[in-house]
Formats: structure tokens, sequence, C-alpha cells
């Protein structure tokens, strides 16, 4: 009438390493996205004259993007304000991409598909033809 430990363990034993598969394969997917979209901010923030280890470097990541983007560097602030967020992210990924020639179409790409953009940008021939880093310099 009550099963006995063994029954209850029997369908754990059947297909249970399937999660933890894909649970790996997952995360490998994830990592490589990550150091693609870092692999293209670092070189794109070369090709810009900025340092490339700015890419993994936290909120000055950022900064960087919106230097490189030549808007005002407050523009950083709106990063951390909801809603303004998303706005700003368009509006630096627009700019950003404008920096390197490209149209509003790029930068909506750098905004929503970063992992594909950003490395785009990044290995790309696209070239920076330079702004004044907005008032970023004077922060």
């Amino acid at each position: 009438m009550f099963p006995n430990i063994a029954q209850l363990l029997v369908p754990l034993q059947n297909g249970g390493g399937g999660g933890g598969l894909a649970g790996i394969v997952g995360l490998i997917v994830y990592l490589a996205i990550i150091v693609a979209v870092i692999a293209g901010f670092w070189k794109a923030f070369e090709k810009a004259g900025e340092p490339g280890w700015a890419a993994i470097i936290p909120i000055y990541n950022v900064y960087v993007m919106v230097k490189v983007s030549d808007n005002p560097w407050w523009w950083l602030i709106l990063f951390f304000i909801p809603i303004l967020n998303i706005i700003a992210v368009f509006k630096i990924s627009i700019d950003v991409a404008k920096q390197f020639g490209q149209g509003v179409g790029f930068g909506l790409g750098l905004a929503i598909l970063s992992f594909i953009f950003w490395p785009l940008l990044g290995f790309g021939d696209y070239q920076y033809s330079g702004g004044s880093g907005g008032d970023a310099a004077a922060i």
C-alpha cells in the first residue's frame, strides 16, 4: 500500500540529467554572448580613442559610451532613473551609431540586439568620426 523509498527514487533516476545538461548549455551560450558584447564594446571604445578596458568596468563603461556618443556627462544619471533610462539607452545608442557613420536603424540594433550589433561595430570596418566628447570631459 505505501511505496518504499526505492520505489519513490526510481522516477528520479530516469532522465533527471537532461535539465542539468540544458542548464549547462544555456550557461555556455549566455557566457558566449556576454564575451561577444564585451569584446564589441572594447573594440568600439578603442576605435573611439577611449581605453578598451573601460568596457569591463560597471558604470564607467556607460560613462564612456555617453562620451563616445558626444552627449553631456549628465546623461549618465538618466540611466539610473526608471523609464528615462529606456529613452537614454535608445538616444545614446543612436548617437553612438551616428558617430560611427551609421543610421538610426543601426542605433536601434545597438540598443535592442546589442549581442549582434556591438561586435559588428567593434570588429567591422566602421570608423569613428569623432566628436568633442560632449561635456563628458568636464567631469
